[in-house]
């Protein structure tokens, strides 16, 4: 990461909205010109690692500071639970006691805000933004806005969205002379026990003699070390947790910690916005707290993770939970374990019949990407066989390494480190992730761990999703089969409809519509809804739908058909209830003849383009009682009138009157201005297409004559 020391304009705007707000930390995330992600561009409070989950977020994440960029809104969490409930993917990474607020900055029109200001304030702040702070933040917002427009470059010539965001470096509480300097450093020494400071990254910056002698070190060993780096013995990573608990909450810490054999010392944290004050004293052994040392590994074995690694794998773990399909799996690594590791490029493979399928990659070429395609898992020679095949993962850290294994690869790649992971679920190979770097890399122990646990969560997330994929396409594949696959045409009768599944479960549900050709002179449409999202619902529209058409055909009238149909779904006992319209249109008189069976009322707009909702007898729900009867009714259809038929999908909102959103829909066909039915159609489901939670499916039928009368279709 690189530093700052605030002379920047973005700093200084930064700095100023931190203190205006009384934030403990900020950030500012610019918004990239060329891929929909939000770069953390400079930060000031907290330590640069306790941003690298979020250094890069793409702009769908459900992630604060993305949120309030779609939204263009600010986004408040107030506490620690309220972001558990609210971002539980950010919860988990941060397990610690803080509000947090994050907020657009600026607005460019149609085109969104140009990135957002992230601020946090320490443990106790009141559950709510106060309105004088919410004032100061969008003022700040504001400001940002103003300079991001005024310095679209930073000061030396450079986008300002580097590929590390610039920390700001805090300034001294007040300034010292020497002597002022040597006396505090005497007052410490003076006091029983031992002192310490750290910075906000960890590293100890003044250690008392006596602290040194509590620790077993000397102090020039301790200079610039983190204590849990420079001592085994605190190598748990509860000592770092604490650290970084402190540093988030503003809040005083302590823990106890053995140094071998058998000295048992306190450690006492007083935090600030620069760095943290550390009071070290001998203790008496705790409670349950009689276990010997941690083990010092030998060289070459595993150590313990620490805290930031554990809670960077979680919160990416948290984010593979969230990936549904193949694709999401993919994109997430791409955007968020690629960057979060530094490397410049990503394969990733699936494995399908004993070959590789590249399933997804960036940063390579295209000749290196199909040099590999499909090669079969027994007979090649390549980084991602061997892993698969001995399901251990590889780490090449440079070129000369990778040409003696793999000659030419090195070359025909462009990339001189990588780490090769295989995919393994149940001891099953599903693929393998290459991270690959440009430059030669080592890889220390803890980062192996970290990225081989890791592999082990993208192998879960993908199995999962190909499995996902694999049922959506059948959901797809059986609804297209038992929808029309096109409407008949009618000389005289212009008809649009549409599909829409609903956003959750398989994409599969019970909605259905059909045109049926009668005779030259008459058609008949119908259209219904089946109770359920599922594979049962969509098997009972296959039969619902067979059924009309067959009794429609026969001759029946629509009351018929639907009493019909009613005692052959009733037969069937499928425990599912269906809706249904059903309308018989006379071509050569213009009139139709409408039975309902508890399906929502049709829609008539007239040639003047006044739209009536029509009152159509409503019968009992298919299914439920094999003696129910239907009644039907007649109506006029003139020309240049549309008749639409819908299902409650297309009307139903959470907390609205069903008659409301009926009339608010004719309000809508009413204001549409005079267009074919494929125009209208789309103006009805303008406000359903982009519904990320739309909660049913939607059928829509409309039917526009065109010139009929006494003598028939013109």
């Amino acid at each position: 990461m690189s530093g700052g020391t605030g002379t920047d304009p973005l700093d200084r705007a930064l700095l100023r909205v931190m203190l205006a707000a009384g934030a403990s930390a900020g950030g500012v995330y610019v918004l990239a010109d060329d891929e929909p992600v939000l770069q953390l561009t400079v930060m000031s409070g907290v330590p640069a690692p306790f941003l690298e989950p979020w250094s890069r977020v793409a702009l769908a994440a459900p992630i604060p500071v993305a949120v309030a960029v779609r939204r263009r809104h600010l986004v408040w969490a107030g506490s620690h639970q309220q972001l558990v409930r609210d971002f539980p993917r950010t919860a988990v990474a941060v397990p610690y006691d803080f509000a947090l607020a994050a907020a657009p900055i600026g607005d460019r029109d149609a085109d969104g805000a140009r990135g957002a200001l992230l601020l946090l304030w320490p443990a106790g702040h009141p559950p709510h933004l106060s309105e004088d702070e919410r004032e100061r933040v969008e003022h700040g917002c504001r400001q940002l806005a103003a300079v991001l427009a005024r310095h679209p470059r930073g000061s030396d010539g450079h986008p300002p969205r580097p590929v590390e965001p610039r920390v700001l470096t805090p300034p001294p509480a007040r300034t010292v002379g020497p002597e002022e300097a040597r006396a505090a450093v005497d007052f410490a020494e003076r006091l029983p026990g031992g002192a310490c400071a750290l910075d906000l990254d960890g590293s100890i910056t003044l250690v008392t003699t006596g602290a040194a002698e509590l620790l077993g070190a000397e102090p020039d060993r301790l200079i610039g070390a983190r204590p849990w780096e420079a001592l085994p013995w605190l190598r748990d990573p509860v000592f770092e947790d604490r650290y970084r608990a402190a540093v988030i909450s503003r809040q005083p810490m302590s823990f106890v910690a053995l140094r071998p054999p058998d000295r048992w010392l306190t450690f006492q944290l007083f935090p600030d916005g620069r760095g943290l004050s550390v009071w070290i004293a001998p203790s008496e052994v705790p409670a349950g707290k009689e276990y010997g040392p941690l083990p010092v590994p030998a060289p070459g074995e595993a150590v313990p993770p620490r805290a930031g690694q554990i809670y960077h794998v979680l919160h990416l773990a948290a984010a593979l939970t969230e990936a549904v399909g193949v694709q999401d799996v993919v994109d997430l690594v791409a955007d968020q374990i690629v960057p979060a590791f530094g490397a410049q490029g990503m394969l990733m493979y699936a494995t399908e019949g004993g070959r590789l399928r590249t399933i997804g990659h960036r940063g390579y070429p295209a000749e290196a990407v199909a040099a590999f395609e499909g090669l079969a898992l027994g007979a090649a020679k390549s980084p991602a066989v061997h892993a698969l095949s001995t399901g251990e993962p590889s780490f090449y850290t440079t070129p000369e390494q990778m040409e003696v294994e793999y000659p030419g690869l090195p070359q025909l790649t462009g990339k001189a480190a990588r780490a090769v992971l295989p995919l393994i679920v149940s001891g099953r190979p599903v693929g393998c992730c290459i991270l690959s770097y440009t430059r030669p890399r080592t890889f220390s122990m803890e980062e192996r761990q970290v990225l081989t646990s890791l592999a082990g969560l993208i192998a879960q997330a993908l199995d999962r999703a190909r499995l996902y994929d694999a049922k959506q396409q059948l959901a797809h594949d059986l609804q297209a089969g038992l929808l029309p696959h096109g409407l008949p045409p009618v000389p005289g009768l212009a008809v649009a409809a549409r599909y829409l599944p609903s956003t959750r479960g398989m994409d599969i549900g019970g909605d259905f519509y059909d045109l049926i050709r009668l005779d030259e002179d008459s058609v008949a449409a119908v259209i219904g809804d089946v109770q359920g999202h599922n594979a049962a619902a969509a098997a009972l529209m296959g039969q619902a739908r067979t059924a009309v058409h067959a009794h429609a055909t026969a001759g029946a009238s629509p009351a018929e058909v639907l009493a019909r149909t009613n005692r052959l779904l009733t037969d069937l006992d499928p425990d599912l209830f269906t809706s249904c319209l059903y309308v018989h249109i006379n071509l050569r008189s213009g009139r139709a003849c409408l039975a309902s069976a508890g399906h929502p009322p049709p829609l008539l707009r007239h040639p003047d383009r006044h739209t009536e909702v029509l009152d159509v007898p409503h019968g009992l729900l298919l299914g439920i009682d094999p003696d129910a009867r239907y009644e039907a009714t007649e109506i006029e259809l003139p020309p240049d009138s549309v008749l639409a038929l819908y299902t409650d999908g297309l009307v139903e909102q959470p907390g609205v009157d069903l008659d409301r959103a009926v009339a608010e829909l004719a309000g809508r066909l009413s204001a549409a201005p005079p267009r074919q039915p494929d125009a209208l159609a789309d103006v009805l489901l303008e406000n359903r297409y982009s519904g990320a939670d739309r909660q049913d499916d939607v059928a829509l039928m409309l039917l526009a004559p065109d010139s009929i009368g006494p003598d028939g279709p013109a």
